[in-house]
């Protein structure tokens, strides 16, 4: 089982200190709720987390230590949802599939679709889709490859109520199962989990 620590962590972006002195524990099963204002460094926590920015000073750790680092073993959803128009639901995440399963095998593709409500619009150009189906289609890539770690930034937006629940219930299959959650979020997403707040940046 995976378990996380951050230690008197300090990221940059653009030259300016966002984070500064962060400190945190996340064991198998938790869930960790990134809250605070805009501009408070709720993104660029989950980013260096994936590996996408450099720590400053400080240290992210592991346990069990392996040869795969922290975003080897990492999901990471964003604000864009990396989708391409001209291909359909189902091909963008089968490309997606492919391409993230470096590790143990998830879901299906038709079965990750289907916990998000999606199997009908298996076929359909994802350009078609609304925003809400897009957020959906992004989130289903959760499912697709088995990583321990989820990083999910906003992961309610655009999401309706069903959508929300429908989001609920994987975190929640998930954390059952041993994995960890880091959420950036503005809105309750109905589960339980730890407060990280960030104040306000200077």
């Amino acid at each position: 089982m995976l378990r996380i620590e951050a230690s008197d962590i300090a990221v940059e972006r653009g030259g300016r200190r966002v984070l500064s002195g962060l400190s945190f524990a996340l064991d198998a099963g938790e869930c960790l709720l990134v809250t605070g204002p805009n501009g408070a460094g709720k993104s660029t926590l989950l980013r260096a987390m994936a590996g996408l920015l450099p720590l400053r000073s400080g240290t992210l750790s592991h346990t069990p230590d392996s040869d795969a680092p922290l975003a080897e073993q990492a999901h990471f959803v964003g604000h864009a949802d990396a989708l391409k128009g001209s291909l359909t639901v189902a091909e963008n995440l089968t490309f997606l599939a492919a391409m993230l399963r470096t590790g143990e095998a998830g879901c299906s593709v038709e079965g990750s679709l289907a916990a998000l409500g999606l199997a009908r619009l298996a076929d359909l150009p994802a350009s078609y889709l609304s925003a809400g189906q897009k957020r959906r289609v992004a989130l289903a890539r959760l499912l697709v490859a088995r990583r321990p770690l989820w990083l999910l930034d906003e992961p309610s937006t655009a999401l309706d109520r069903a959508a929300q629940g429908m989001l609920g219930k994987i975190m929640a299959a998930h954390r059952a199962d041993g994995g960890l959650i880091v959420a950036a979020t503005h809105a309750s997403l109905g589960i339980d989990g730890r407060e990280l707040k960030l104040g306000a940046s200077s």
